[in-house]
């Protein structure tokens, strides 16, 4: 288990964040097409490497990652996040990437490890 300087006043960067996601998204399904049958595993993969990335940043929070695919077709997506904690050092964000056949929303939470 890491270690954290626990005297320092630590809140999330949710740019940092959004940055590590995209780049997840980018890396598992950059470059290809909707396929239903992959689904599972693109958000399954998009989850474990996002929340990877987050834990190598060495802060000192614990993460909820949430992911969805949807295929593009015309239809509507509306998805909506609401947390109660301390907005001084936990925090969200939301990173919403497309491509021409698909669509993914991927959600991240973090709340700050108080000692």
């Amino acid at each position: 288990m890491e270690e954290y300087n626990s005297g320092e006043e630590v809140s999330f960067n949710a740019d940092e964040a959004s940055v590590s996601v995209k780049e997840c998204i980018e890396g598992i399904i950059g470059g290809l097409d909707y396929t239903q049958n992959k689904v599972n595993q693109w958000t399954a993969s998009i989850v474990e490497h996002s929340l990877t990335q987050l834990v190598k940043q060495g802060r000192p929070f614990k993460f909820i990652v949430n992911c969805a695919i949807m295929q593009k077709s015309g239809a509507g997506l509306h998805t909506a996040n609401s947390c109660y904690w301390d907005t001084a050092t936990d925090g969200s964000c939301t990173v919403r990437w497309e491509n021409r056949t698909m669509y993914c929303v991927v959600s991240v939470f973090a709340v700050a490890l108080t000692c």
